[in-house]
């Protein structure tokens, strides 16, 4: 709250392990729950016997690429499903700093797309589409004359046996933004404002090899929530460090001496290491047996974990972060594509908790749905876009999946934040008491959002007191 800002009072909340109560912030912190709190000149807010809850912690997104992703263009599935619809969708779209840029691909649309199959469908202008996996980029020629492919010594530049780049760019993402960002500082505040109306109150960024000049970009470019970086370690004004990122590449999986060597680098701090496939989380978790764990290692994704692997992350101590909403998004081409015997093992939620693995939610976004209430409702209910289940034995308590996102930063998956006198005035009032928000959390709606005492959303028409 700004110096001076009159303090905020709740009215009528639903508070976890209290009942219907007030609510009055000041300041920063919850200074007191009780009746008759309402002073002259406060803010009050009409809960009207709805939840309060600490403010939402999504502890995985990716923020410069969600902006970018909202001027994007769709390349996959449901907007486009075949060759001929995302020419159209290509050639229609307005170049963006001189680029065309896509997201969401997938092979069902066009096959495997290199250069030759991009020049086809898009050869005006220099263009770049995303695969829905993050993993790797496509350009077109022109797109590999404006990087200069031909003359790049770049690791991650694919080429043909000749020698010439396939336009094919593996985990590149810090380098294309080297190449391509704009000096201007992105605009992040329709994504914050889009969090803000989801309850969500923090964030962790965990795009990889941040440099400084991109993390002062994302923490000066207009975000309301609270900040953690996982991707550098020149920190900003504003953020809070998290596990050092490094991520384990699935299609070129790094030798046991060097991924050793990289977790070493990174010591004292905690690591936060990118596993999808089960490959990776094998040689992940060989490694962290041999150089050892510290407090707050943690592994994102954990894509593919079998109760093995599972019981082994438990021995480690080893928090999971997890995405419960590319079940919802992606979980037909699951079914349709994944090894049956991954598909035991696929997105688990459930079977880690049962072997007493702390597990933090979160969305992944672009990639995984923005909102952690679709997040909530995929954990709880498992079914993909067509109705069909995928695991169901990994489905958890809509409340389990919540609490995901009610943990501290640097804590996913521990004990959930409260609502209490002392804590900080990071808060999200629901439309809806709890137990009718947790039956069907896709319909909740946030009413008012707080972050640091300050109202950042509101629904509710809050008004100052007459007293």
């Amino acid at each position: 709250m700004e110096p001076g800002q009159a303090a905020v009072v709740i009215r009528d909340v639903e508070v976890a392990g209290i009942g219907r109560i007030d609510a009055r912030v000041h300041g920063d912190i919850i200074t007191a729950l009780g009746n008759g709190l309402v002073q002259r000149g406060d803010i009050v807010v009409a809960g009207e016997g709805a939840a309060l809850l600490p403010g939402l912690h999504d502890h995985h997104l990716h923020l410069l690429a969600s902006a970018a992703a909202a001027v994007s263009v769709p390349c996959g599935p449901p907007d486009v499903t075949d060759a001929a619809g995302l020419a159209v969708q290509l050639t229609a779209a307005e170049p963006v700093d001189g680029w065309v840029r896509g997201v969401s691909y997938h092979e069902s649309v066009a096959g495997d797309l290199d250069r030759v199959a991009l020049d086809r469908l898009a050869p005006a202008v220099p263009t770049r589409v995303q695969h829905r996996s993050g993993v790797v980029w496509i350009v077109n020629s022109l797109g590999v004359d404006a990087l200069a492919l031909g003359d790049a010594q770049v690791d991650g530049v694919e080429r043909d046996a000749a020698g010439r780049p396939s336009g094919r760019l593996w985990r590149l993402d810090g380098w294309l933004r080297d190449k391509l960002m704009p000096r201007r500082t992105p605009d992040l505040r329709v994504i914050s404002e889009q969090l803000a109306a989801s309850g969500v109150t923090g964030v962790t960024d965990a795009s990889p090899d941040l440099d400084a000049r991109t993390a002062a970009a994302i923490a000066s470019a207009g975000l309301i929530q609270r900040i953690v970086l996982l991707g550098t370690n020149d920190l900003p004004p504003g953020t809070t460090a998290g596990p050092r990122k490094i991520v384990v590449s699935d299609h070129d999986l790094p030798s046991f001496d060097a991924l050793a060597e990289k977790i070493r680098v990174a010591r004292p701090r905690p690591v936060a290491l990118h596993c999808v496939t089960a490959a990776s989380l094998v040689l992940t978790l060989a490694v962290l047996t041999e150089v050892g764990t510290v407090s707050g290692d943690r592994v994102e994704h954990a894509a593919v974990a079998r109760p093995e692997l599972a019981d082994w992350l438990a021995r480690l101590d080893i928090t999971v972060v997890t995405q419960p909403s590319l079940i919802a998004r992606r979980g037909d081409d699951y079914l349709r594509d994944v090894e049956p015997a991954d598909l035991a093992g696929l997105w688990p939620f459930a079977s880690l908790l049962r072997a007493g693995v702390r597990v933090g939610c979160s969305s992944d976004a672009p990639y995984g749905e923005l909102s952690p209430w679709i997040s909530i409702s995929a954990a709880s209910r498992r079914e993909a876009p067509s109705g069909r289940v995928v695991g169901a034995q990994e489905r958890v308590a809509a409340w389990t999946a919540l609490r995901g996102y009610l943990t501290r930063p640097d804590d996913p998956g521990g004990l959930e934040r409260q609502v209490r006198p002392g804590a900080a005035a990071d808060l999200a009032l629901l439309d809806r008491p709890l137990a009718a928000a947790l039956r069907e959390p896709e319909a909740v709606t946030v009413r008012t959002t707080l972050v640091g005492g300050r109202i950042v959303h509101d629904r509710t028409g809050a008004v100052g007191s007459p007293c």
